[in-house]
């Protein structure tokens, strides 16, 4: 039975990547809203591509939804192919984002529910922010 939608253990994920360079210097950021309070990672991750960098921030972003306990996520990105690749629209190719793919889609197992949806960069920026935050420290 999946939750209705309210329920204490909803939650919203908004994740970014990125890099200087593609391959270049990266970093990821998640957003993760439950129970009332927010939860961000800001991580540098080394030499990696944009996709690599994009599926790095939702990896880490379930692992801590899933490390909540929540049931319902909602998941907002701002990469069109990782939102169609987790959907099954577009095929993974690359070796590489294949075994971040296959560790996405295993995770989302572990959700009642969730929904994955791609939105405009100017809806991101929270997570953007901790994304080049990552890749550029102060």
């Amino acid at each position: 039975m999946k939750p209705g939608i309210g329920s204490q253990r909803d939650a919203v994920l908004y994740c970014d990547g990125a890099s200087s360079g593609n391959p270049g210097k990266s970093g990821i950021g998640a957003v993760l809203t439950f129970g009332g309070k927010t939860y961000e990672i800001s991580e540098n991750i080394g030499i990696a591509t944009n996709n690599i960098a994009e599926y790095t921030a939702l990896i880490k972003g379930l692992s801590k939804a899933i490390s909540l306990k929540i049931e319902t996520l909602s998941i907002f990105l701002d990469s069109e192919l990782l939102v169609r690749q987790i959907e099954g629209s577009y095929k993974v190719k690359n070796e590489k984002l294949k075994e971040l793919y296959l560790d996405v889609i295993s995770q989302l197992r572990s959700f009642k529910c969730y929904s994955i949806q791609h939105i405009p960069r100017e809806q991101n920026k929270k997570a953007d922010a901790l994304a080049r935050k990552a890749v550029y420290p102060r």
